[in-house]
């Protein structure tokens, strides 16, 4: 009996708009990618879930054409703050500061 092997490269790439249907999900994304401490990872992160709201709909509340939101929020952008937080109100959510476990206070 021979085993068919599955190559890598030949899976499809995992796209996590189909399942950012409710604000809580889109919530609990958003909050895990920014864990990663990572610009261009929230960037990619952002242009999903604006995929999963509508880019058009989404550029036109962040005041944004929609070829600048695609450029802002693909993959491996580091998009200034001003346009991070204007998505983030066009897409309902906001940023929210809360103290880390894992830094000691004085």
């Amino acid at each position: 009996m021979t085993k068919d092997r599955i190559h890598v490269d030949a899976l499809p790439e995992f796209d996590a708009a189909p399942y950012l249907e409710s604000d809580e999900a889109i919530a609990a994304y958003l909050t895990d990618i920014l864990d990663a401490n990572d610009a261009g990872l929230v960037a990619a992160a952002l242009g999903t879930i604006a995929r999963a709201r509508g880019m058009s709909e989404i550029a036109k509340s962040a005041g944004i054409t929609r070829e600048a939101l695609y450029k802002a929020l693909r993959p491996g952008s580091e998009p200034r703050f001003d346009t991070v937080n204007r998505v983030c109100r066009a897409l309902g959510v906001r940023l929210v500061v809360q103290p880390s476990a894992t830094v000691a206070t004085g």
